[in-house]
């Protein structure tokens, strides 16, 4: 139970807490952000369309939530190869106040033979965030499906600039997926271990978190795995790591997390 308790703790603290909702309102953001500040501590950033980012920071701000980061998405979800477009949407979310900037990745475009729209598109974007604003780079790997594209598209968001490399938007039929989580592990292990990793997609389970969590620590180190470099991205999972979290507090004679 412990190790359990552990391993739920570490993926809170790893957490994008997502709502990405045709649906969502000012309402909706401000629960997101009530429940990134669990009673087993901070999420790592909760992740919003890029209208609800400055109600997203203003909200954390207000319940002393400011060592949460807000994410924001842009090139969302299709992946178009409008690299002057991408890069507006990217200045944009800055000027808002997001932290991070998840952008999709022209998959389209490699899949049809361009890959230097995607190395173009990444450097833009990167530009637009500067130093001190993440940049993920979504390369929809469900949709790219050859291993030998999913590798070409992380090591050429890598060398052209990306601070983490993501999986998948989420709103495609396949998201994350070990396969893939590896071939983008070795890929960033390849080139020096420094970018980060993001699943996303389908976790939604203690042991969805646990397979990720393990299978970065087994390409790039155990100290590899921090907030730094590892997130989970995700809606429903914080319920099941906060469920399995109270099963074990109960089964302990001190209580609480």
């Amino acid at each position: 139970m412990d190790m359990e308790l552990q391993l739920a703790r570490q993926a809170i603290g790893l957490l994008d807490l997502t709502s990405l909702n045709d649906d969502d309102d000012e309402a909706r953001i401000r629960d997101l952000c009530r429940r990134a500040l669990t009673p087993a501590g901070p999420v790592a950033a909760v992740c919003v369309y890029p209208r609800f980012v400055t109600l997203a920071r203003q909200t954390l701000n207000s319940l002393g939530g400011q060592q949460v980061r807000v994410a924001t998405v842009t090139n969302f979800p299709a992946g178009a190869a409008d690299v002057d477009a991408a890069a507006a949407q990217t200045r944009q979310a800055v000027a808002a106040g997001a932290d991070e900037v998840d952008v999709v990745y022209p998959y389209t475009a490699l899949l049809a033979g361009d890959a230097e729209v995607g190395r173009a598109l990444v450097r833009a974007c990167k530009a637009a965030c500067g130093e001190a604003v993440l940049l993920k780079v979504i390369l929809e790997t469900g949709e790219l499906r050859d291993p030998a594209l999913i590798r070409q598209a992380s090591l050429d968001a890598i060398a052209a600039g990306a601070d983490f490399i993501k999986t998948s938007t989420g709103k495609v039929t396949v998201n994350a997926t070990a396969e893939a989580a590896r071939l983008m592990l070795a890929a960033i292990a390849e080139s020096g271990g420094t970018v980060g990793f993001k699943p996303a997609g389908g976790i939604r389970t203690l042991a969805d978190a646990r397979l990720y969590i393990e299978l970065a620590g087994e390409h790039l180190g155990t100290e590899w795995v921090t907030p730094a470099h590892l997130r989970l991205g995700a809606s429903s999972l914080l319920d099941d790591l906060l469920q399995h979290l109270g099963r074990a507090a109960a089964g302990s004679s001190k209580g609480g997390y």
